[in-house]
């Protein structure tokens, strides 16, 4: 055979496995695809959409729907909790804005690198009193609610304060509170909420059995009592809503939780929840081939995205093939030059040093990005680049640049704990035939969680996601008041001026992998958004993680077990580790993603929801 043919052959190879590889994505979904012409709420559990769909038949809009599914998935500990964290995108049909809402909690008083190196740590720790931000989650659901929504929070607490009472625990929790024993039972609060069944063979709850918090329902109710005597004052619903949040971060709700910290050695203070507050800002935006994509700024890792898309936009993706060698290798290294990027240069963009966002998401950065590729090999030695070559300002951190290129910093190799690397977080879309869409990323106070005295409020681990090292990352160190960068990340996207999509996910530090995967699976290979949303994901692990000892592998790739044994042979030449699956599982590479597609032409609602986990909409 000459080597006409042969080239003529291999190449017809190409397409039909390239072929074959698109018409396995659009196979049979294992959920249905949701349809709605009024509303949709999906969420972490069905009990959570229930919640949505409760107050939506009760009239509310979708940020009331939201706000339900909040506080219900933080009652059922649905890797989260009350004193987590929230982050949320908000499109307002009236202003035709979007807005973010950053309800991530604070460092307290007393949290500096020197306090946690005297104690011979290289990061704060994992769990526990000391790994504690300021509560966030209950002031960013009151501040939207108040804003942007129409019920009382009478009307969206009720789900959760009936949850409270008690509910059927799930499986998922169970095996968290087992998983979690020793830990659980140093801290006295957590100890008596999870391990009920003391003296009787396993104490954790059992699968079905009534789960109840008392502690809990007394302190949502004493909100909605902040809430009423403030109606029968004569204030408006606002005022009153803020009344309640006054009682939780100023009043007897405040002194509990700070009481019952500090007597476990915890340093948040009552300054700190005072001084504590929830900003509405302008997201960051980017455009990839005529679709606008919007996210957080850099005190989450959502601009990850957007730095991946602009890079991305300079190679013809759908060419390449849904999930072929050439597609996984390309992404893996622009996700891999975007990471790298987010590792040094994002952190509170609310504290000094001010982070290079213009440079950041510049397009001509994403090409000098872009070209640094190569398109044969995987790099593991990709670093940071200098986005102030395109904004105004020199970079102050260049010799931290140049340690990391010499190697001087960069982490071990150890392999991440799998699951801190996916650790915590739900997510939940929300959208009405208004026009209001919300998508939010709630995360922190996971099992296992440290319950702050009689409150009933678990309290976020994010303090672990600071650096102590300002050679690691100058915008991310530790500082009383600061917020960590943490990796919650809810995305929006825009087509021609219309709502095209709302997304989010679970996952820690791959969430904008499986999303950035989501959304080129709806844009460049056609999938609805059902079947983008259950469709086969890769993942990098090179990059440092955000939780425990911040470990990185580079090289390292996992593959769901429908990429065929050629083209892991291909990536295993390329420089790859190529594994197949997550959590054992030969099946999975991605984490439960939530999202809404708007259909404009028909002016309906499509909803879908991945296979992975206990994720579930309803849609009307």
């Amino acid at each position: 055979m000459n080597s006409k043919a042969v080239r003529i052959l291999v190449s017809g190879f190409i397409v039909a496995a390239v072929v074959a590889v698109v018409s396995m994505a659009h196979a049979k979904t294992a959920k249905p695809l949701l349809h709605g012409k009024h509303w949709v709420a999906i969420t972490g559990k069905p009990l959570g959409a229930s919640a949505g769909a409760r107050i939506f038949y009760q009239g509310g809009n979708a940020v009331d729907a939201t706000c339900a599914m909040l506080a219900v998935t933080s009652t059922m500990w649905d890797v989260l909790s009350w004193g987590g964290e929230t982050q949320a995108l908000i499109y307002n049909p009236h202003t035709r804005e979007v807005i973010g809402v950053n309800a991530l909690g604070v460092a307290p008083t007393g949290a500096t690198p020197e306090f946690f190196q005297q104690q011979g740590m290289a990061y704060p720790p994992e769990f526990g009193p000391l790994a504690a931000v300021t509560p966030g989650t209950p002031g960013g659901l009151m501040v939207m609610l108040a804003e942007y929504g129409t019920l009382s929070l009478k009307d969206v607490l009720a789900p959760a304060i009936e949850m409270a009472e008690g509910y059927p625990i799930e499986a998922s929790a169970v095996r968290a509170i087992n998983r979690s024993k020793q830990l659980l039972e140093q801290w006295p609060a957590s100890r008596a909420v999870f391990l009920p069944n003391e003296g009787e063979g396993p104490e954790a709850p059992r699968v079905g059995e009534v789960f109840r918090q008392p502690d809990l329902k007394a302190t949502l109710e004493k909100l909605v009592a902040a809430e009423q005597a403030a109606l029968s004052r004569g204030l408006d619903r606002k005022a009153a809503i803020y009344a309640a949040y006054d009682r939780f971060y100023r009043g007897d709700i405040a002194e509990a939780l700070v009481r019952g910290t500090q007597n476990e050695g915890g340093l948040i203070t009552m300054e700190d929840l005072d001084q504590w507050q929830v900003h509405i800002e302008t997201p960051v935006k980017t455009s990839y081939r005529g679709i606008d994509v919007y996210k957080l700024t850099t005190w989450v890792q959502g601009p990850v995205m957007l730095q991946a898309l602009n890079i991305l936009e300079n190679f013809d993706i759908a060419s390449m093939g849904y999930n072929s060698t050439r597609y996984i290798h390309t992404l893996y290294q622009a996700m891999n030059l975007a990471y790298a990027d987010r590792d040094f240069y994002y952190g509170d963009p609310y504290y000094p040093p001010e982070e290079p966002v213009q440079g950041l998401l510049s397009k001509d950065y994403a090409k000098k990005r872009a070209r640094q590729i190569d398109p044969e090999q995987n790099n593991p030695y990709i670093q940071p680049g200098d986005p102030y070559e395109f904004q105004r300002g020199s970079n102050p951190f260049m010799h931290y640049l140049g340690n990391l290129q010499s190697g001087n910093i960069t982490p071990s190799g150890v392999v991440p704990d799998d699951e801190a690397f996916f650790r915590g977080t739900t997510s939940i879309q929300a959208a009405d035939e208004e026009g209001w869409i919300v998508s939010v990323t709630p995360s922190g106070a996971w099992i296992p969680a440290f319950i702050a005295g009689d409150t009933g409020i678990g309290l976020s681990q994010r303090m672990q996601s600071f650096v102590l090292d300002p050679a690691e990352n100058p915008y991310n160190v530790l500082e009383p008041g600061k917020r960590p960068r943490a990796t919650l990340t809810p995305g929006m996207a825009f087509k021609d001026g219309k709502p095209y999509l709302s997304f989010a996910v679970q996952g820690g530090d791959a969430q904008d992998q499986y999303l950035l995967q989501f959304f080129l699976n709806m844009v460049e290979f056609g999938m609805n958004v059902q079947e983008a949303a259950e469709a086969d994901n890769f993942l990098s692990f090179q990059l440092h993680d955000s939780f425990g000892a911040h470990k990185m592998e580079p090289g390292r790739l996992a593959v769901n077990e429908s990429v065929p044994e050629f083209t892991r042979n291909q990536l295993e030449k390329m420089g790859y580790n190529v594994e197949v699956g997550i959590f054992g599982n030969r099946d999975r590479t991605s984490g439960p993603i939530n999202a809404i597609y708007f259909d404009n032409e028909n002016g309906t609602f499509q909803g879908g929801s991945s296979n992975h986990g206990d994720d579930y909409g309803i849609a009307w």
